[in-house]
């Protein structure tokens, strides 16, 4: 495997930078597919699973399942299959720590993978987490009660329907007309 879990954060903390994460980039997307498609392929069938053992290498992996996807496989169900991947990592990481001993920076990406979840006890955890580092990174815990308000409010994701093949409720239609994404 060429990627290494430095290379991987490297790329994402010290090459990249907080507005290419977190915007749509058609350029970044491909940036991200063309440097790691070969390792999410590989780790997604296990050959790194060991990297779930150490901090940084835990942050790897949810990386890889978690943010990665979301770039490589934009408005195709794909962007999303991994994320139950990266939330059991993200779970077993903070259940060892491994989230405290990063920067802020870092740890908010142990946290996305709850915020990600449609499911309603995640969310509730995703703003519990984020909620412990209001004071380093404010603006995460008013996503994450973002996120929380529509998992209450429609038991998933609205924007996520037409990629996934959903049926649109009407309130979801007029929530994606008025709201738009959060």
């Amino acid at each position: 495997m060429k990627n290494t879990r430095e290379d991987i954060l490297s790329f994402w903390f010290t090459e990249t930078t907080p507005a290419q994460w977190f915007q749509v980039s058609p350029l970044f997307d491909e940036m991200v597919r063309t440097k790691f498609l070969d390792h999410f392929l590989l780790a997604d069938r296990g050959y790194v699973d060991d990297w779930a053992n150490s901090a940084d290498g835990a942050l790897a992996l949810i990386l890889t399942f978690d943010q990665f996807p979301r770039n490589m496989f934009r408005d195709t169900p794909q962007q999303y299959e991994t994320d139950a991947k990266a939330l059991k990592i993200a779970e077993l990481a903070i259940e060892r720590g491994f989230d405290q001993v990063m920067t802020p920076l870092k740890r908010r990406f142990f946290y996305l993978p709850f915020e990600h979840s449609e499911d309603l006890d995640h969310q509730y955890r995703s703003v519990e987490l984020f909620g412990k580092m209001k004071n380093d990174d404010p603006m995460g815990v008013e996503y994450a009660e973002r996120h929380l308000r529509v998992i209450e409010q429609f038991g998933r994701f609205p924007h996520r329907n037409k990629i996934l093949g959903r049926e649109s409720t009407p309130a979801e239609e007029t929530f994606l007309k008025t709201v738009g994404k959060y």
